[in-house]
């Protein structure tokens, strides 16, 4: 029988043997109804008030009967609550282990500094990317957010070093500042840029006044969401095909149609060629939008003889299929 269940019994039982009380005294004492009443509740929680009428025969093994009852159900509704705390702590401390393994066996993930709707955001779009992440929280309705959809979750400020040595900040690959403060993002950008100057940092701004001053702290991209969705809007009415591109590549839509960066390995044998030599399209059916040279800009259309160099990047638009054959090809 689940906990739950015989929590439900044993209050019905209570319930139960209160309103048999009560009917008891009322029938062999012809006691008034709240006469009863009380003697049933003095009777089951033992405090020894004595009688409230003096009780004849009948009603004296009538209470003798109720004072058991009352004694069994009290003490079946105790274990029972036992349990329930048990199992509480227990849970809570068993899934507390499991966090912490799940946190120690973390490797270039990434963390998210704040569950608001940004941060919620970036998480829902790493799980669909099946991206590893770590998500930072103090306040405890949106860390329980975090638990219930099955992120780790570790709680405390983003801007404190022992909390971003929790998530392993050691082993991620990239941070998120993503919480609802340009203060608090500042904060978090600086102590993570202090423990890793090679971490790749991106924060939420919700001024514009924010975004040099972050930039200066060590974030290397800084958002604006609401300068995002500005911009958005004015797209929608000025180029709503292209708006409609931009939504089928990125979004997650049925249509077979992903824009992908795609990195040159050490290890492949096509590193040190053109464009021409690999015959891109024809042999993959994808098609380069531009390329990013290692340490360099970034080259929209790429003519034919560009030379394609280990840790080149290249920006690239095809089906599922399509860029499997690529990433072949590269020895991605």
């Amino acid at each position: 029988m689940g906990v739950q269940r015989r929590l439900r019994l044993a209050l019905l039982f209570i319930m139960g043997i209160f309103f048999f009380g009560a009917t008891g005294f009322r029938i062999i004492e012809d006691w008034p109804w709240f006469d009863g009443l009380y003697m049933t509740l003095i009777t089951m929680t033992t405090v020894g008030y004595g009688e409230v009428q003096e009780l004849s025969y009948p009603g004296r093994v009538f209470n003798f009967f109720l004072i058991a009852a009352s004694v069994a159900a009290g003490f079946f509704l105790l274990t029972t609550f036992t349990q329930v705390m048990l199992e509480f702590e227990l849970g809570k401390v068993l899934g507390r282990r499991r966090m912490e393994r799940e946190l120690n066996k973390m490797k270039d993930h990434y963390i998210i500094c704040g569950a608001g709707r940004v941060g919620r955001t970036v998480a829902r779009e790493f799980r669909i990317s099946n991206i590893p992440c770590v998500i930072i929280e103090l306040a405890a309705e949106r860390a329980e957010w975090g638990i219930k959809e099955g992120f780790p979750v570790v709680i405390g400020a983003g801007s404190t070093e022992d909390v971003l040595d929790k998530a392993r900040i050691d082993s991620a690959k990239g941070l998120v500042a993503a919480a609802t403060s340009d203060a608090d993002n500042m904060y978090i950008v600086l102590t993570a840029r202090s423990i890793r100057k090679d971490l790749k940092i991106i924060a939420r701004a919700s001024e514009e006044e924010a975004i040099p001053k972050l930039k200066r702290a060590g974030a290397d991209e800084v958002v604006s969401p609401y300068h995002f969705v500005g911009h958005r809007i004015a797209q929608l009415f000025l180029h709503p095909h292209v708006m409609d591109l931009v939504d089928t590549a990125f979004g997650h839509e049925a249509i077979d149609l992903k824009i992908e960066e795609v990195k040159v390995d050490d290890s492949s044998a096509l590193a040190g060629k053109t464009l021409a030599n690999w015959d891109v399209w024809q042999r993959t059916g994808v098609i380069v939008l531009a390329l990013k040279k290692a340490g360099g800009r970034l080259k929209f259309n790429p003519p034919l003889d560009s030379v394609i160099d280990r840790g080149d990047y290249l920006i690239v638009v095809g089906g599922s299929e399509h860029l499997q054959k690529l990433d072949s090809m590269l020895g991605s």
